[in-house]
This record gives structure tokens, C-alpha cells and sequence, in this order.
């Protein structure tokens, strides 16, 4: 089960990053964009910690 929310979390984050991108690229949002950047630059850490080996 952990694993399956792990990796719904990266498909999320990818989407987020290429989301973000496509604002500034096309609709010169660039505020929005950084921010959904930002966000799954923040959940790809949180994935990095919980699925870290101890």
C-alpha cells in the first residue's frame, strides 16, 4: 500500500513540474508556475524521506 501512494506521489509531482512548466512557457505565468514547481520540488523531498532505506 505504501509503495502504491509513493508512487502516485511522484506521477504528481511530474505533472506538477511539467504543469508549472507549460505556465510559463505558454501563458507567461511565471509566478504560478514557480510556485507548482516549488510544490513538487517539496513532494518529490517528502517521497525521498518516507522511502529512504534505514
Amino acid at each position: 500500500m505504501s509503495e502504491t501512494i509513493l508512487s502516485i506521489a511522484v506521477l504528481a509531482a511530474a505533472a506538477l513540474i511539467w504543469g508549472g512548466v507549460r505556465l510559463i512557457q505558454a501563458k507567461n505565468e511565471v509566478r504560478k508556475g514557480r510556485l507548482m514547481i516549488i510544490a513538487a520540488l517539496v513532494l518529490f523531498a517528502n517521497v525521498l524521506i518516507i522511502a529512504w532505506p534505514q
